[in-house]
Protein backbone atom coordinates (compact mmCIF):
# COMPACT_ATOMS: atom_id res chain seq x y z
CA UNK A 1 0.00 0.00 0.00
CA UNK A 2 2.87 2.34 0.77
CA UNK A 3 4.33 1.85 -2.76
CA UNK A 4 0.94 2.50 -4.31
CA UNK A 5 0.69 5.72 -2.33
CA UNK A 6 4.03 6.98 -3.59
CA UNK A 7 3.17 6.03 -7.16
CA UNK A 8 -0.10 7.90 -6.88
CA UNK A 9 1.66 11.01 -5.56
CA UNK A 10 4.24 10.90 -8.36
CA UNK A 11 1.52 10.53 -10.98
CA UNK A 12 -0.34 13.50 -9.54
CA UNK A 13 2.82 15.62 -9.59
CA UNK A 14 3.47 14.63 -13.23
CA UNK A 15 -0.07 15.49 -14.29
CA UNK A 16 0.09 18.86 -12.51
CA UNK A 17 3.51 19.81 -13.90
CA UNK A 18 2.98 18.70 -17.52
CA UNK A 19 0.73 21.63 -18.52
CA UNK A 20 3.36 24.09 -17.29
CA UNK A 21 6.12 22.24 -19.17
CA UNK A 22 4.01 22.28 -22.31
CA UNK A 23 3.19 25.96 -21.96
CA UNK A 24 6.84 26.76 -21.36
CA UNK A 25 7.82 24.86 -24.51
CA UNK A 26 5.26 26.79 -26.55
CA UNK A 27 6.33 30.10 -25.03
CA UNK A 28 9.94 29.40 -26.01
CA UNK A 29 9.12 28.59 -29.64
CA UNK A 30 11.46 30.65 -31.80
CA UNK A 31 10.12 32.28 -34.96
CA UNK A 32 12.43 31.94 -37.95
CA UNK A 33 12.84 35.39 -39.50
CA UNK A 34 14.19 36.23 -42.94
CA UNK A 35 15.59 39.57 -44.11
CA UNK A 36 15.24 40.97 -47.62
CA UNK A 37 17.83 43.66 -48.32
CA UNK A 38 21.18 44.08 -46.60
CA UNK A 39 21.75 47.66 -47.73
CA UNK A 40 20.56 49.47 -44.60
CA UNK A 41 21.99 49.66 -41.08
CA UNK A 42 18.65 48.39 -39.77
CA UNK A 43 19.44 44.89 -41.07
CA UNK A 44 22.53 44.18 -38.91
CA UNK A 45 21.05 46.14 -35.98
CA UNK A 46 17.84 44.06 -35.97
CA UNK A 47 19.81 40.85 -36.44
CA UNK A 48 21.99 41.57 -33.43
CA UNK A 49 19.01 42.34 -31.21
CA UNK A 50 17.27 39.11 -32.20
CA UNK A 51 20.23 36.72 -32.38
CA UNK A 52 22.73 37.76 -29.70
CA UNK A 53 21.23 36.53 -26.44
CA UNK A 54 23.80 38.20 -24.19
CA UNK A 55 23.31 41.60 -25.82
CA UNK A 56 21.61 44.14 -23.48
CA UNK A 57 19.08 44.90 -26.25
CA UNK A 58 18.25 41.23 -26.94
CA UNK A 59 14.63 40.42 -27.75
CA UNK A 60 13.42 36.86 -27.20
CA UNK A 61 11.07 34.87 -29.40
CA UNK A 62 12.50 35.34 -32.89
CA UNK A 63 15.78 34.73 -34.69
CA UNK A 64 17.07 35.85 -38.08
CA UNK A 65 18.04 32.67 -39.93
CA UNK A 66 18.35 33.74 -43.59
CA UNK A 67 18.77 36.85 -45.74
CA UNK A 68 18.71 37.98 -49.37
CA UNK A 69 21.42 40.66 -49.78
CA UNK A 70 20.07 42.55 -52.79
CA UNK A 71 18.35 45.81 -51.91
CA UNK A 72 18.70 48.82 -54.16
CA UNK A 73 20.23 48.23 -57.58
CA UNK A 74 21.29 51.78 -58.38
CA UNK A 75 21.46 53.97 -55.25
CA UNK A 76 25.21 54.06 -54.66
CA UNK A 77 25.01 54.79 -50.92
CA UNK A 78 22.91 51.66 -50.47
CA UNK A 79 24.69 49.28 -52.85
CA UNK A 80 28.08 50.05 -51.31
CA UNK A 81 26.93 48.85 -47.88
CA UNK A 82 25.93 45.33 -48.91
CA UNK A 83 29.29 43.50 -48.52
CA UNK A 84 29.83 44.94 -45.04
CA UNK A 85 26.32 44.08 -43.88
CA UNK A 86 26.48 40.57 -45.37
CA UNK A 87 29.57 39.94 -43.27
CA UNK A 88 27.91 41.45 -40.18
CA UNK A 89 24.81 39.22 -40.28
CA UNK A 90 26.83 36.09 -41.15
CA UNK A 91 28.71 36.60 -37.89
CA UNK A 92 25.39 36.03 -36.13
CA UNK A 93 24.62 32.77 -37.91
CA UNK A 94 22.49 34.10 -40.78
CA UNK A 95 22.45 32.06 -43.99
CA UNK A 96 22.73 34.04 -47.24
CA UNK A 97 20.33 32.91 -49.98
CA UNK A 98 19.97 34.07 -53.58
CA UNK A 99 16.25 34.74 -53.99
CA UNK A 100 13.15 35.85 -52.11
CA UNK A 101 11.41 32.64 -53.15
CA UNK A 102 14.16 30.57 -51.50
CA UNK A 103 14.01 32.74 -48.40
CA UNK A 104 10.25 32.39 -48.00
CA UNK A 105 10.49 28.60 -47.87
CA UNK A 106 12.90 28.76 -44.93
CA UNK A 107 11.24 31.31 -42.62
CA UNK A 108 8.06 32.04 -40.67
CA UNK A 109 8.12 35.84 -41.06
CA UNK A 110 9.97 38.50 -43.08
CA UNK A 111 11.68 41.83 -42.48
CA UNK A 112 11.68 43.69 -45.81
CA UNK A 113 14.62 46.01 -45.20
CA UNK A 114 15.72 47.14 -48.67
CA UNK A 115 16.61 50.80 -48.36
CA UNK A 116 15.10 51.52 -51.78
CA UNK A 117 11.33 51.73 -51.60
CA UNK A 118 11.00 51.29 -55.37
CA UNK A 119 11.89 47.57 -55.16
CA UNK A 120 9.58 46.75 -52.27
CA UNK A 121 6.53 45.81 -54.34
CA UNK A 122 8.50 43.35 -56.47
CA UNK A 123 10.21 41.84 -53.43
CA UNK A 124 7.04 41.65 -51.36
CA UNK A 125 4.82 39.71 -53.79
CA UNK A 126 6.32 36.23 -53.13
CA UNK A 127 6.06 36.85 -49.39
CA UNK A 128 2.44 37.96 -49.65
CA UNK A 129 1.54 34.99 -51.87
CA UNK A 130 3.11 32.64 -49.30
CA UNK A 131 1.06 34.17 -46.47
CA UNK A 132 4.08 35.05 -44.31
CA UNK A 133 3.64 38.11 -42.03
CA UNK A 134 5.93 40.91 -43.12
CA UNK A 135 7.29 44.17 -41.73
CA UNK A 136 8.18 46.62 -44.50
CA UNK A 137 10.72 49.21 -43.42
CA UNK A 138 10.48 52.85 -44.42
CA UNK A 139 9.75 54.00 -47.01
CA UNK A 140 7.07 51.38 -47.62
CA UNK A 141 7.35 52.07 -51.35
CA UNK A 142 8.79 54.47 -53.89
CA UNK A 143 5.41 56.04 -54.61
CA UNK A 144 1.96 56.35 -53.09
CA UNK A 145 0.58 54.21 -55.91
CA UNK A 146 2.92 51.33 -55.06
CA UNK A 147 2.14 51.71 -51.35
CA UNK A 148 -1.58 51.35 -52.02
CA UNK A 149 -0.91 48.38 -54.33
CA UNK A 150 1.02 46.66 -51.54
CA UNK A 151 -1.89 46.95 -49.13
CA UNK A 152 -4.37 45.82 -51.79
CA UNK A 153 -2.24 42.74 -52.55
CA UNK A 154 -1.84 42.01 -48.83
CA UNK A 155 -5.63 42.12 -48.51
CA UNK A 156 -6.04 39.84 -51.54
CA UNK A 157 -3.69 37.21 -50.08
CA UNK A 158 -4.95 37.78 -46.52
CA UNK A 159 -1.34 38.32 -45.41
CA UNK A 160 -0.69 40.75 -42.51
CA UNK A 161 1.81 43.55 -43.12
CA UNK A 162 2.75 46.84 -41.54
CA UNK A 163 5.28 49.61 -41.99
CA UNK A 164 6.60 52.21 -39.58
CA UNK A 165 9.47 54.47 -38.67
CA UNK A 166 11.06 53.60 -35.34
CA UNK A 167 10.14 57.08 -34.08
CA UNK A 168 6.47 56.10 -33.85
CA UNK A 169 7.14 53.92 -30.81
CA UNK A 170 9.23 56.36 -28.76
CA UNK A 171 7.72 56.33 -25.22
CA UNK A 172 6.98 60.07 -25.08
CA UNK A 173 5.14 59.97 -28.41
CA UNK A 174 3.13 56.88 -27.50
CA UNK A 175 2.19 58.49 -24.17
CA UNK A 176 0.61 61.42 -26.01
CA UNK A 177 -1.11 59.04 -28.42
CA UNK A 178 -2.54 57.24 -25.39
CA UNK A 179 -3.98 60.43 -23.88
CA UNK A 180 -1.31 61.80 -21.52
CA UNK A 181 -2.23 65.40 -22.48
CA UNK A 182 -5.88 64.77 -23.25
CA UNK A 183 -7.20 65.32 -26.75
CA UNK A 184 -4.46 66.54 -29.09
CA UNK A 185 -5.31 69.94 -30.56
CA UNK A 186 -2.13 70.43 -32.60
CA UNK A 187 1.44 69.27 -33.06
CA UNK A 188 4.72 70.44 -34.59
CA UNK A 189 7.47 67.90 -35.41
CA UNK A 190 10.89 68.09 -37.04
CA UNK A 191 13.52 65.68 -38.33
CA UNK A 192 16.32 65.46 -40.89
CA UNK A 193 14.96 65.45 -44.44
CA UNK A 194 17.78 64.62 -46.83
CA UNK A 195 16.51 64.10 -50.37
CA UNK A 196 17.07 61.18 -52.76
CA UNK A 197 16.32 61.93 -56.41
CA UNK A 198 14.75 58.50 -56.98
CA UNK A 199 12.04 59.04 -54.34
CA UNK A 200 9.39 61.65 -53.56
CA UNK A 201 11.01 64.32 -51.37
CA UNK A 202 9.74 63.35 -47.93
CA UNK A 203 9.67 59.57 -48.47
CA UNK A 204 13.42 59.10 -48.12
CA UNK A 205 14.06 60.60 -44.67
CA UNK A 206 11.34 63.12 -43.85
CA UNK A 207 9.12 60.10 -43.15
CA UNK A 208 10.57 60.00 -39.61
CA UNK A 209 9.18 63.36 -38.53
CA UNK A 210 5.96 62.84 -40.50
CA UNK A 211 5.39 59.49 -38.75
CA UNK A 212 5.76 61.19 -35.37
CA UNK A 213 3.26 63.83 -36.47
CA UNK A 214 0.66 61.24 -37.47
CA UNK A 215 1.27 59.13 -34.37
CA UNK A 216 0.37 62.20 -32.35
CA UNK A 217 -2.43 63.65 -34.48
CA UNK A 218 -4.01 60.52 -35.95
CA UNK A 219 -4.77 59.75 -39.60
CA UNK A 220 -7.55 62.26 -40.32
CA UNK A 221 -5.49 64.86 -42.20
CA UNK A 222 -7.63 66.62 -44.81
CA UNK A 223 -5.35 68.97 -46.72
CA UNK A 224 -1.70 69.96 -47.07
CA UNK A 225 0.32 73.06 -47.94
CA UNK A 226 4.12 73.05 -48.35
CA UNK A 227 6.78 75.75 -48.33
CA UNK A 228 10.40 75.05 -49.30
CA UNK A 229 13.56 77.06 -48.67
CA UNK A 230 17.23 76.31 -49.24
CA UNK A 231 17.53 74.69 -45.82
CA UNK A 232 14.06 73.49 -44.85
CA UNK A 233 10.88 71.83 -45.99
CA UNK A 234 7.83 73.05 -44.07
CA UNK A 235 4.51 71.22 -44.46
CA UNK A 236 1.27 72.29 -42.80
CA UNK A 237 -1.65 69.90 -42.55
CA UNK A 238 -5.24 70.60 -41.53
CA UNK A 239 -6.81 67.73 -39.58
CA UNK A 240 -10.43 66.99 -38.75
CA UNK A 241 -11.92 69.53 -36.36
CA UNK A 242 -9.68 72.28 -37.74
CA UNK A 243 -6.61 70.99 -35.89
CA UNK A 244 -3.23 72.05 -37.30
CA UNK A 245 -0.14 69.86 -37.56
CA UNK A 246 3.20 70.83 -39.07
CA UNK A 247 6.38 69.07 -40.13
CA UNK A 248 9.71 70.85 -40.58
CA UNK A 249 12.42 68.88 -42.39
CA UNK A 250 16.08 69.90 -42.33
CA UNK A 251 17.74 69.26 -45.69
CA UNK A 252 21.26 70.07 -44.51
CA UNK A 253 23.06 68.31 -41.70
CA UNK A 254 21.68 66.27 -38.84
CA UNK A 255 19.64 68.63 -36.69
CA UNK A 256 17.90 66.02 -34.59
CA UNK A 257 14.41 64.68 -34.09
CA UNK A 258 11.67 66.11 -31.93
CA UNK A 259 8.49 68.07 -31.62
CA UNK A 260 5.80 69.44 -29.36
CA UNK A 261 2.20 68.36 -28.96
CA UNK A 262 -0.56 70.58 -27.61
CA UNK A 263 -3.50 68.98 -25.83
CA UNK A 264 -6.56 69.82 -23.78
CA UNK A 265 -4.69 68.89 -20.58
CA UNK A 266 -1.17 70.08 -21.33
CA UNK A 267 1.83 70.24 -23.62
CA UNK A 268 4.38 67.46 -24.18
CA UNK A 269 7.54 66.65 -26.10
CA UNK A 270 7.12 64.10 -28.93
CA UNK A 271 9.12 62.78 -31.86
CA UNK A 272 12.39 61.97 -30.13
CA UNK A 273 14.56 59.10 -31.40
CA UNK A 274 14.91 56.36 -28.78
CA UNK A 275 16.62 53.55 -30.69
CA UNK A 276 15.15 50.54 -32.49
CA UNK A 277 14.17 48.28 -29.61
CA UNK A 278 10.62 49.58 -29.14
CA UNK A 279 9.93 49.09 -32.86
CA UNK A 280 11.44 45.60 -32.93
CA UNK A 281 9.40 44.53 -29.91
CA UNK A 282 6.28 45.57 -31.81
CA UNK A 283 7.47 43.68 -34.90
CA UNK A 284 8.05 40.42 -33.00
CA UNK A 285 4.66 40.75 -31.31
CA UNK A 286 3.09 41.33 -34.74
CA UNK A 287 4.83 38.28 -36.21
CA UNK A 288 3.30 36.14 -33.45
CA UNK A 289 -0.20 37.62 -33.42
CA UNK A 290 -0.67 38.65 -37.04
CA UNK A 291 -2.20 41.89 -35.77
CA UNK A 292 -0.48 45.04 -37.14
CA UNK A 293 0.19 47.77 -34.53
CA UNK A 294 -0.37 50.41 -37.22
CA UNK A 295 -3.47 50.25 -39.41
CA UNK A 296 -3.19 50.25 -43.22
CA UNK A 297 -5.42 53.33 -43.25
CA UNK A 298 -3.00 55.33 -41.11
CA UNK A 299 0.04 54.34 -43.15
CA UNK A 300 -1.75 55.19 -46.38
CA UNK A 301 -2.70 58.58 -44.90
CA UNK A 302 0.95 59.25 -44.04
CA UNK A 303 2.14 58.58 -47.58
CA UNK A 304 -0.78 60.53 -49.05
CA UNK A 305 0.29 63.47 -46.87
CA UNK A 306 3.84 63.29 -48.27
CA UNK A 307 2.61 62.87 -51.85
CA UNK A 308 0.26 65.84 -51.38
CA UNK A 309 3.23 67.85 -50.07
CA UNK A 310 5.06 67.20 -53.36
CA UNK A 311 2.04 68.31 -55.35
CA UNK A 312 1.70 71.44 -53.23
CA UNK A 313 5.36 72.26 -53.88
CA UNK A 314 4.76 71.96 -57.62
CA UNK A 315 1.55 73.99 -57.73
CA UNK A 316 2.03 76.39 -54.84
CA UNK A 317 -1.50 75.52 -53.69
CA UNK A 318 -3.14 73.60 -50.86
CA UNK A 319 -3.83 69.98 -51.86
CA UNK A 320 -6.77 67.87 -50.66
CA UNK A 321 -5.73 64.44 -49.34
CA UNK A 322 -8.88 62.67 -50.52
CA UNK A 323 -8.17 63.74 -54.11
CA UNK A 324 -4.63 62.42 -53.92
CA UNK A 325 -5.78 59.06 -52.54
CA UNK A 326 -8.54 58.66 -55.12
CA UNK A 327 -6.19 59.28 -58.03
CA UNK A 328 -3.50 56.96 -56.67
CA UNK A 329 -6.00 54.21 -55.83
CA UNK A 330 -7.15 53.96 -59.44
CA UNK A 331 -3.56 53.52 -60.63
CA UNK A 332 -2.88 51.00 -57.84
CA UNK A 333 -5.79 48.82 -58.93
CA UNK A 334 -4.20 48.43 -62.38
CA UNK A 335 -0.89 47.39 -60.81
CA UNK A 336 -2.62 44.81 -58.64
CA UNK A 337 -4.49 43.36 -61.62
CA UNK A 338 -1.26 43.06 -63.61
CA UNK A 339 0.64 41.44 -60.72
CA UNK A 340 -2.10 38.88 -60.11
CA UNK A 341 -2.28 38.07 -63.81
CA UNK A 342 1.48 37.42 -63.87
CA UNK A 343 1.21 35.08 -60.90
CA UNK A 344 -1.41 32.99 -62.71
CA UNK A 345 0.87 32.35 -65.70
Amino acid sequence: MQFVGKEYVLRCMFVCVMPFLTCGSQAQEILRVGIIGLDTSHAPAFTKMLNVTDDPQWIAGAKVVAAVPQGSRDIASSVSRVPKYVEAVQQHGVKIVESVETLVDQVDAVLLESNDGRVHLEQAVPVLAAGKPMFIDKPIAGSLVDALALFKLAHHFDTPIFSSSSLRFAPTTIAVRDGSIGDVLGCDTYSPCSLEETHPDLFWYGIHGVESLFTTMGPQCQSVFRTSTEDFEHVTGVWSGGRIGTFRGSRKGKRGYGGMAFGTKGIAVVGEFDGYRHLLLEIVSFFKSGKPPVSPEETMAIYAFMEAADQSKQTGKRVVIADVLEQASTAAEKIVSNRLALLKK
